[in-house]
C-alpha cells in the first residue's frame, strides 16, 4: 500500500508528539543509570537499552521523516548492535572517551550478549510507537 504524503499540520503534529515523547524518555533513560532499588543491576545495565532504542528511533524520525518506521527501527538497532560489539574493544582512545558519563551513556562501555535482547525489544517498541505517531 502506498504511503500518502502528510500535509503540513500532520507533519507538525508528528514532530510535536515525537519531541514530547523524547522529552519523557530522556529523564527515564538517565534515571535507569542512577536507579537504586530492587533489581538495580538489571535496571542500570540492561533496561535502559529499551529506552535508548526508542529515543534514537524518535530522533531519526525527526531527522528523516520520510523514512518508514520499520527502516528507522532496523537502522537504529543495527547501529546499536554495532556499538555493542565495539564495547568488547578497549583501545586507549575509546577508554578515554568512555571515562566521560555522557559519551559512556551513548556508546556504552561493557559488552554483554544479553543487551541485544533489550535492543530488539526497544526497536520493536520504537517501530510500534512510530507507526502510532504516523496514524495519530
Amino acid at each position: 500500500m502506498a504511503r500518502r504524503k502528510p500535509n503540513l499540520s500532520e507533519f507538525a503534529k508528528r514532530r510535536i508528539v515525537s519531541l514530547a515523547s523524547m522529552g519523557i524518555l530522556v529523564p527515564i533513560g538517565f534515571y535507569t543509570k542512577f536507579y537504586k532499588g530492587p533489581a538495580s543491576d538489571w535496571v542500570n545495565g540492561s533496561l535502559g537499552g529499551v529506552f535508548y532504542e526508542i529515543f534514537w528511533s524518535l530522533l531519526a524520525y525527526l531527522l528523516w521523516p520520510k523514512w518508514r518506521p520499520i527502516a528507522i527501527a532496523c537502522w537504529v538497532c543495527g547501529v546499536t548492535c554495532f556499538l555493542e560489539f565495539t564495547q568488547a574493544w578497549h583501545p586507549p582512545f575509546l577508554e578515554e572517551w568512555r571515562s566521560h558519563f555522557l559519551i559512556r551513556t551513548v556508546i556504552g562501555s561493557t559488552f554483554d550478549w544479553y543487551d541485544f535482547l533489550y535492543y530488539f525489544v526497544g526497536s520493536f517498541l520504537a517501530w510500534v510507537s512510530l507507526r502510532a505517531i504516523e496514524k495519530a
